[in-house]
């Protein structure tokens, strides 16, 4: 059982909250990674402090390179960038803990956090606001052709997201999403192709239907 970083009381199951001394404590993950700045170039502008990214460099094997901000330390990933440094930073697991994601999303909630449209840090076009991941918590800032911003803390909050085995979840849920549509789309081509050109040919369409919907009962 893991202890309160705080006051070593043992902490609650699912939770990192200790219910002694209250202090959330950070899991115990791979990602805590040293950071150096590589370059404190003004290339790209933070879309909150508008003032010039540092570009940082992680230790990794064969360094990843993201931009931050001095001032608020929101990230800027280039695309694919923030998957690597996830798949890099949490050794894998064999399943979800919902109860555990739902719990890290409640302990992290900021009711206070204001909605924003931000500015692509490259391009200075208005980003997209979208949830990273099915269950992660986390509403970022993506730009299509230039990547992810993430603001202080997001990171943190991903990392433990995957840790919980959210990004199984996300992926459980996409093949399920798939799966769906493939089935409506099985439906759709079944109906146009033996639609029933007469009444008299009402009843045998009514019968393949019904097969048909048993048949796609099968798949889904």
């Amino acid at each position: 059982m893991a202890s309160c970083a705080n006051c070593a009381a043992p902490l609650p199951a699912n939770s990192q909250v200790c219910r002694y001394c209250g202090v959330r404590n950070d899991m115990d993950l791979l990602g805590r990674q040293a950071v150096r700045v590589a370059d404190a170039g003004v290339k790209r502008q933070c879309p909150n402090c508008e003032i010039g990214l540092q570009t940082v460099a992680l230790s990794r094997e064969g360094t990843l390179h993201i931009e931050r901000c001095s001032e608020c330390f929101g990230l800027f990933f280039d695309p694919g960038e923030l998957e690597v440094l996830l798949e890099d930073s949490v050794a894998p697991v064999a399943d979800f803990n919902l109860p555990l994601l739902q719990n890290i999303n409640r302990e992290r909630y900021q009711a206070d956090r204001p909605v924003k449209y931000l500015k692509c840090p490259v391009c200075q076009v208005l980003m997209n606001r979208m949830l990273y991941g099915y269950q992660s918590g986390v509403v970022v800032n993506r730009c299509k052709g230039h990547g992810v911003w993430l603001d202080n803390g997001q990171i943190s909050h991903l990392l433990e997201w995957k840790k919980a085995g959210g990004q199984l979840l996300d992926r459980k849920k996409a093949v399920e999403r798939q799966v769906r549509g493939r089935t409506e789309t099985a439906k759709t081509e079944f109906r146009s192709n033996y639609a029933a050109p007469t009444n008299q040919a009402g009843d045998e369409f009514e019968v393949l239907e019904t097969i048909a919907e048993v048949v796609f009962k099968l798949f889904e």
